[in-house]
């Protein structure tokens, strides 16, 4: 059994982000940039697969991204991938998710080996958009189980069991590999890499792919444009109503009916 998993580079949430001149793009000199947490539950599951059983054979982590390697995939083969694919090139740069999904559906093809799990993220944290798993499977003629919270392969290697949550319960859904999972919060706790296993990433297989590399320029055209990011508008000023009990209730709902115009 050979695995695929994905790892996406996104800005660290705990960052502060700021608006490049062009008005188009986060400016991302001196940001910190991490691996999708998502796509780490999916490199954790893969992992943890090839530890378990003995008939996994590979584990491969793909990533799109200007800069190479990116921290993204270093963090992946820190973690127990064992070689790296990374689409680079500035088309690639843009948020068009179904542009990226359909460019690496062209690069998994390109490659010499069949993968019976393909494992990714249930959305990436920037833009909380989650199109690109469904849109992946979907480029590669793959069944698609989304949003996993636990994940079980059958002994054959033939079979998956996935459970999924949906609103008020628990549904578990059956399918033949090969196939293409997103990981849910919940699904497994990713592991720290240790820094002599991010030294030994440093030397693991990575392929670097260029747009020119790819068989099917079609899959190059944006269906997405991205006309402008602003920043959120400022909140209004909070303003303290101050003195007894009463008479804050009773300022309260004058300002509520008055200035709000809310009952």
């Amino acid at each position: 059994m050979k695995i695929l998993t994905l790892a996406m580079q996104v800005p660290d949430s705990r960052a502060a982000l700021k608006i490049s001149p062009g008005g188009k793009s986060l400016e991302t000199r001196d940001l910190k940039l991490i691996c999708n947490p998502f796509d780490e539950f999916a490199v954790e599951q893969a992992v943890q697969l090839k530890e378990q059983r003995s008939d996994v054979e590979e584990i491969v982590v793909a990533t799109i991204g200007a800069e190479k390697p990116n921290q993204a995939i270093r963090t992946a083969l820190a973690m127990g991938a064992d070689r790296g694919i990374q689409l680079c090139d500035d088309i690639f740069s843009g948020q068009d998710e179904i542009l990226l999904a359909e460019a690496l559906a062209a690069a998994i093809r390109l490659q010499e080996t069949t993968f019976d799990l393909i494992l990714c993220g249930k959305q990436a944290i920037d833009t909380d958009s989650g199109e690109f798993g469904p849109a992946l499977a979907e480029f590669l003629d793959l069944p698609h189980v989304g949003a996993v919270v636990k994940l079980d392969i059958s002994e054959d290697g033939t079979s998956l069991r996935a459970h999924r949550r949906i609103e008020g319960a628990e549904e578990i859904v059956e399918c033949p590999l090969p196939a293409l999972i997103t990981c849910e919060k919940g699904l497994i706790e990713p592991r720290y890499p240790s820094l002599p296993n991010l030294m030994k990433a440093k030397k693991k297989p990575l392929q670097i792919l260029a747009a020119s590399d790819l068989p099917e320029p079609g899959c190059l055209t944006p269906g997405l444009q991205l006309l402008e990011l602003t920043p959120p508008a400022p909140r209004p000023p909070c303003t303290f109503i101050e003195g007894p009990p009463e008479k804050m209730a009773r300022e309260l709902v004058k300002r509520l009916r008055d200035e709000a115009k809310v009952i």
